[in-house]
């Protein structure tokens, strides 16, 4: 049993449904290597879901990639499997990209991704200047100076638009991923 305290956020004034997402270019890791990506190039391919996180190795970051992963969404590998069989997208959340944003370093998400099994991409922001952006900044107790993103997920659409947006209003918080998939099944 994790023994550890529930603790409210403070109110945040992030990125809402409706507003246009801030661009950023940051490293985006995969598996093999990592390059600067910037957002609008990956919503220019269609949409997005964009999932900050705390730091790698956090039992959070740990738990939230394993239910996207375990349901499967956006998965790369399962795009190709379709693609080869000769099947049409699905719209249970196959036909979207899905990365992450977190304040680790592309060594430590290259681990992450590995250890978890994960076919997303990750990236990386150590000085959590995304975070500041969205309105979406945790600072850490006991730690001047520190901060890493508060779980948050943001649905984009081509143009950078937020279609859903879930921000944690307490640590730890997950999102509700049936209403995830339903806002992704529903664009």
């Amino acid at each position: 049993m994790v023994d550890f305290e529930v603790v409210e956020l403070p109110e945040t004034d992030h990125v809402e449904e409706g507003d246009t997402a801030p661009d950023f270019t940051r490293p985006l890791v995969n598996d093999e290597f990592w390059e600067d990506v910037a957002l609008s190039e990956l919503t220019e391919e269609g949409p997005v879901l964009l999932v900050f996180y705390t730091m790698d190795g956090a039992f959070p970051a740990t738990y939230m990639w394993n239910e996207i992963r375990d349901r499967n969404w956006g998965s790369e590998a399962q795009r190709a499997s379709e693609k080869a069989s000769g099947e049409t997208a699905s719209s249970d959340g196959r036909d979207i990209t899905i990365v992450g944003l977190s304040v680790s370093d592309p060594y430590a998400h290259k681990q992450l991704i590995h250890e978890r099994g994960m076919d997303y991409r990750l990236f990386s922001d150590p000085q959590n200047g995304v975070a500041e952006e969205y309105g979406i900044v945790n600072d850490l107790d006991g730690m001047a100076g520190v901060s890493e993103p508060r779980p948050a997920v943001f649905l984009l659409d081509e143009d950078r638009t937020v279609e859903y947006a879930w921000v944690a209003e307490e640590w730890p918080d997950f999102p509700d991923y049936e209403e995830i998939e339903d806002a992704i099944a529903g664009r």
